[in-house]
């Protein structure tokens, strides 16, 4: 076992932890290392309805003999636990032929603490049974399922298509095919307990009794929390995944491409103590005997927080990329299948301007393929369709700006113009044409009240 001899008696202890929580073992902790009463690794299975307790010992040596298993033996009948109870042995190397016997003969006995031999063959074929690869010395995630990128049920483009369909003046069928790629990025999703007791003089001062459960991204780096929607995202959909494999996405999409696991699942586990520990803690008041008011730091230990679980999948994160014109525009999301959640929307977004988000009006102008706010788009006054203020010809006629698609169409509007009567021209201009008709009347009004008062 070349591999497994580079890690230390503790790794090993962390190792054999992520490799039961694997197999579906509940409560799987590690015991206190300060005092060794044989027991390394605590956890509970449910058989048949019924839940038992499990101890386990980690051994990593050439051999292991008799007398651990014995001394496994009586720590199993030590340990309190309501219900039956059971033990393994774990080891990097071999057992005894004695071991062996003495385990063999507690189970012919019906002993009611019998013990499970797991030797090193053994834990390569459990890893390749769970899926895991010891990898360096340590468990590196291996992980062939993905939520769906796309819904089998519409087309790849349907999103991007979708996302077009509250901008004016352009129809999504009118879209040309964009060019569509996904990054499957590895996650896991963590589910860990947090029991906590605080005590003073004065008795309990605080208690934690938490189950959290969170969405990690997974890629090389330190990890990094989910927001709250990638992580409902996730937590929703990881009963409907699909096996990732490369090849059959090839076809609906321009480029694929899968990233790796970054760390070891203990690493994970390690990580997500060190944030719940931090995220547990707490400074309270409280009254001494003496009536005085304290505070105190209540920060729960590693031994508090028992990782259950370390569920990983792959995220697919698609990236449309639309091209109109001048302009590309990126539309990027998480997926699972017709969920999403938008990662970057450039298609609500003015290109002339800080406007962005779904809360704004936008229009397309199609002379030069730019989507533009309220305030960057105009008509044109030739062809009474929508202009933007970014490549509009423009000029002022009857003193009011007047926008145009290009210069041809803004000198064809002035011999227009030019053949006008003077009431039409005002008209090009209705404020000033308006305001013009009210200083009239103003001043008709005023010769008329003169002449009454003659």
């Amino acid at each position: 076992m070349p591999v497994l001899d580079d890690l230390s008696g503790f790794e090993f202890e962390d190792v054999m932890e992520d490799v039961f929580r694997n197999l579906g073992y509940e409560n799987v902790r590690q015991a206190e290392r300060t005092a060794d009463e044989g027991r390394d690794i605590l956890m509970e299975e449910v058989v048949d309805g019924t839940r038992r307790g499990v101890v386990v010992e980690c051994k990593h040596t050439d051999t292991v003999g008799r007398p651990v298993v014995q001394k496994l033996h009586s720590a199993i009948a030590t340990f309190e636990f309501d219900g039956p109870k059971r033990g393994m042995v774990a080891t990097t190397g071999r057992f005894t032929g004695p071991a062996v016997e003495y385990a063999d003969r507690l189970r012919r006995n019906d002993d009611p603490y019998p013990i499970e031999l797991i030797d090193g063959e053994d834990l390569r074929e459990i890893a390749d049974e769970i899926g895991l690869d010891l990898y360096n010395g340590r468990i590196e995630i291996l992980c062939d399922e993905t939520l769906r990128p796309y819904d089998p049920a519409t087309s790849v483009a349907a999103p991007v298509e979708e996302a077009f369909q509250d901008i004016d003046n352009i129809e999504s069928a009118d879209l040309p095919e964009p060019h569509t790629t996904v990054t499957f990025r590895p996650v896991v999703t963590v589910t860990a307990d947090t029991n906590a007791v605080f005590e003073t003089s004065v008795g309990v001062i605080h208690r934690v009794n938490d189950r959290s459960r969170f969405v990690v991204h997974a890629e090389r780096g330190r990890p990094e929390t989910a927001t709250r929607d990638v992580s409902n995202l996730v937590i929703e959909n990881l009963d409907a995944t699909v096996e990732l494999d490369a090849d059959r996405f090839d076809d609906p999409f321009d480029a694929v491409e899968e990233r790796r696991f970054g760390q070891t699942q203990t690493e994970y586990k390690d990580w997500a103590v060190d944030r719940l520990r931090d995220h547990h803690t707490t400074t309270v008041s409280y009254t001494g005997d003496n009536n005085v008011t304290y505070t105190k730091t209540c920060e729960p230990k590693r031994s508090d927080i028992s990782v259950q679980s370390i569920e990983p999948v792959y995220l697919p994160q698609v990236r449309h990329t639309t091209d109109l014109g001048e302009y590309a525009y990126p539309y990027e999301y998480f997926a699972a299948g017709p969920s999403r959640v938008t990662s970057e929307d450039g298609v609500h977004r003015c290109v002339h301007c800080d406007t962005a988000g779904t809360d704004a009006a936008y229009t397309y102008c199609a002379n030069c393929g730019s989507i533009n706010c309220d305030s960057h788009i105009k008509t044109e006054r030739l062809e009474d369709t929508p202009v933007c203020t970014g490549c509009a010809v423009t000029e002022r006629f009857a003193f009011k700006t007047k926008y145009f698609y290009d210069a041809e169409n803004r000198d064809a509007f002035r011999e227009e113009y030019e053949s006008m009567a003077f009431y039409e021209k005002a008209m090009e201009n209705t404020p000033l044409a308006a305001g013009a008709v009210c200083v009239v009347v103003l001043v008709l009004l005023g010769v008329l009240l003169s002449i009454g008062g003659l």
